[in-house]
Order: C-alpha cells, then structure tokens, then sequence
C-alpha cells in the first residue's frame, strides 16, 4: 500500500521508529515541543539514538518534522509513540496519550489506522484511545476507522539492538487490519514481526516483558541485602550460580528509567480495578523503589565506621541518567540516594559527563560538576558509564578514609557495593 505514515511523539522511540520508516514511506514527525522540532530540523537529537548523520539521511528521503496538524491531515497511518509515565501515587498517568488522540482525531479520516505503541495496560488503547479517536472524529470504530498496536522495544542507549533488529509484536482491531499493520512494520523490522491475536494480547506482552524483568531484578536486590549481612560477595555467588546452564543473570542495582520501574504499575493497576490485589510485582516494586535508601544507608554506616562526620561531608555521586552509556534521566532512581544522603546533612555534588545539564537541573534541581574536582569523604559510583573508566579515583580520595561505595561492581576495589 502507498502508506503515508506520521509518527507522533519524537522521543526515543518514536524518532527510530520514524527514520526506519523514512527509508520506504513518506514520513511526518510530530511533537507538540517547538524546541524539539527545531532541533531536528538543524539535523541533531539530542538523545542521541540518532546520529546527526542520521537524522540527516531522514531529511533527505523527505521526512519532514512539524508541531503544526494540518501538516499531518494528509497521512493515512498514525504511529503514537507519547510517554505514558505514572504521577506521584503511582498511578497511570495517560494525560500524554490522550493528548495525543484528541489531536489524531482533529484530523483522522475515513481508512485511516491508528497504531499506538506506549506502553499501556491491557484494553487502554480500545477503552480509553478508541472513545477519544471516535468524539473528536465523529467516524464509528472499526467501520470508519481502524486501530492497532505494536509495543515499543528500544532499549535507549543501545547501538547494537536498535529499532530494527528488535522482533516486533504487532496487532489489530480486525484480523484484515491486523494483517496490514503486521506486513507495515514487517516492511522495515529485519528481524521479523509476530502477529498477536488481538490488541489486548499485544498490550499484556508488551506489560509484563518489564514486569519481568523488575520481579527478576527485585531478586538479586533481595539476596544483596541478605549477603550483605552474612558479609558474602554478592557478585561472587551470582557468577558461581552462572555456570548452571539455566541460570538467569541478573545483577543488583537501582531499577528506574522510563520502563522496568514504570510499566509494572500500569498492570498492577488494571488488576486492581478488576479486582485482584498482585502481590509478588507490587513486592517487587516496593523492594526496587526503596533501594536508594538501602545505599545511601550503607554509605552513611561506612562513613562513620571510617569516623566522619556526616554533617558536612563531602560526597561524589558519580552518575545520574537511569543507565550506562546513555542520556536518559528519566525516573533515575540515583536521585533517591542522593535525597536521602542530603537530609542527613551531607554535602553531596554530581558527576555525569553523559547528562544534560540543564535538563538536570529542570527535572530534579541540581547542579551537575562539570569535571570532578577536589577532595571527597565519599565517592559514589552510581551508573556504570565506560567514561568513568578514565577517573583517577585515588586522587578524589580526601585520605585513607574516603568511602568509596560501588554499586555497579565496576570498581576493582571499593569499601561497599551491592
């Protein structure tokens, strides 16, 4: 079909997404952010999972980037890949979402598809989209218009399993349109798609892929805090458990971002409102959430094994982006060690080459060091990024006595870590 497909939202999923597509179809991508549509039409991303070459190369097969609607009333494929975040209750927070369907269904015609590809709980895109599509379009569901979805699986900061090389799940409203929307992704996805049976089916997938992970994650954190305290090398038992051939290798850590310590709340949530109480996620979660403290808890015990004072104390965290290598830093989950050091009175700084400054400072209120400098009592390291290879540890040390806490296992020699 001669496809003429808008993506909207150019984050990290949807601005890949939009430049696999640029190679075989007409492309408009749309972001209601004034400064990000100018940003790229200058050729740069500034989460950098595109090159500016890349960003580029779109340009030149046609694509265009707009936060005007009428420049996307042509299209017949909507691609909506918005944030779907939880508020302060940890309750899904779809505001983005249906922000994003009131503006589709300004311009959504007859034939048209809507695929969405947010994260959501099962039956959000045909309970809560679908209504929004069909009041602002005033076309009846399935008759005028179609829906499908296909769950996003960009794993940000990943230069090797980029968009492409992600096997894709995909899904309709209708068999036919489920068809469609399957030979469109397959059209660009090298590594193949799998078609679900419905778009409820694709959605759960999509939900407890990340749920997955965050119970498995939970876990490992479980059995750090319990050979922690049996004074047993965590990372020594999990490479020793490793040679079993069936051994799942999970590692200790902070668990944030935009996805593990996100998408589980969207289930637990569609469980409780058809009345089911999910115990071992919700377990979970509260045992990943509380692990800042956890750390910051047992750099407070080192620094006074050590005989600092912790009022006033200088501490170095190094990282604040949710993961290695990467930009990113949404629901970092480094800020709870940080918070929780600072109302002891600690005078904590932070080092992250890959953040941006000023994103940092909107988001979370704090002023990233440019270089670290001086002396500290502690030093954090908090995101193992390849850059924090080249620090000269030993010469932030203020004494013997400096606290050096590793959460990543990445340091050859450290006073702690998980």
């Amino acid at each position: 079909m001669n496809h003429k497909i808008a993506v909207i939202g150019l984050g990290y999923v949807g601005l890949p997404l939009a430049h696999a597509f640029s190679k075989k179809y007409k492309v408009v991508g749309f972001d209601i952010a004034q400064w990000r549509i100018d940003e790229l039409r200058s050729g740069h991303d500034r989460t950098l999972e595109l090159s500016d070459e890349q960003v580029n190369e779109a340009i030149d097969n046609g694509m265009e980037f707009t936060n005007q609607l009428e420049d996307i009333a042509d299209c017949n494929i909507y691609i909506v890949t918005v944030p779907t975040p939880i508020d302060e209750h940890k309750r899904p927070d779809l505001t983005p979402l249906i922000k994003a369907s009131e503006s589709i269904g300004k311009v959504l015609k007859k034939g048209d598809i809507v695929i969405y590809e947010s994260t959501v709980y099962p039956g959000a895109t045909e309970e809560d989209c679908v209504p929004i599509l069909e009041k602002f379009s005033g076309l009846k569901f399935n008759e005028d218009f179609f829906c499908g979805y296909s769950p996003e699986r960009i794993n940000p900061g990943d230069k090797e399993h980029t968009v492409t090389k992600i096997l894709k799940v995909t899904s309709g409203s209708t068999p036919k349109i489920g068809k469609i929307v399957d030979e469109l992704y397959a059209s660009v996805i090298t590594a193949g798609t799998h078609l679900a049976p419905t778009i409820k089916v694709a959605e759960a997938a999509k939900v407890i892929e990340n749920s997955q992970r965050d119970i498995n994650i939970a876990f490992v954190n479980e059995l750090a805090i319990i050979f922690n305290k049996l004074g047993i090398d965590t990372q020594a038992v999990l490479e020793a458990a490793g040679t079993k051939w069936n051994f799942l290798p999970f590692r200790p850590g902070l668990v944030g971002g935009h996805c593990i310590g996100v998408d589980p709340y969207y289930l637990t949530h569609k469980a409780q409102e058809v009345g089911y109480n999910p115990e071992i996620i919700l377990a979970g979660r509260r045992l990943n959430d509380n692990m800042g403290m956890y750390v910051a808890n047992q750099v407070l015990k080192l620094l006074i094994q050590k005989e600092h004072k912790i009022a006033g104390a200088k501490v170095l965290v190094l990282g604040i982006t949710f993961k290695e290598n990467c930009p990113d830093i949404r629901n970092s989950r480094v800020i709870d060690v940080i918070r929780e050091l600072k109302e002891f009175g600690t005078d904590v700084v932070v080092y992250d080459p890959w953040a941006d400054p000023e994103e940092v400072k909107r988001e979370y209120g704090l002023d990233l060091l440019s270089s670290p400098e001086g002396k500290f009592d502690a030093i954090v390291l908090a995101v193992a990024h390849d850059k924090f290879d080249e620090l000269d540890i030993e010469a932030l040390k203020n004494g013997d006595n400096t606290v050096v806490y590793d959460i990543k296992s990445k340091l050859k020699e450290s006073d702690g870590k998980l």
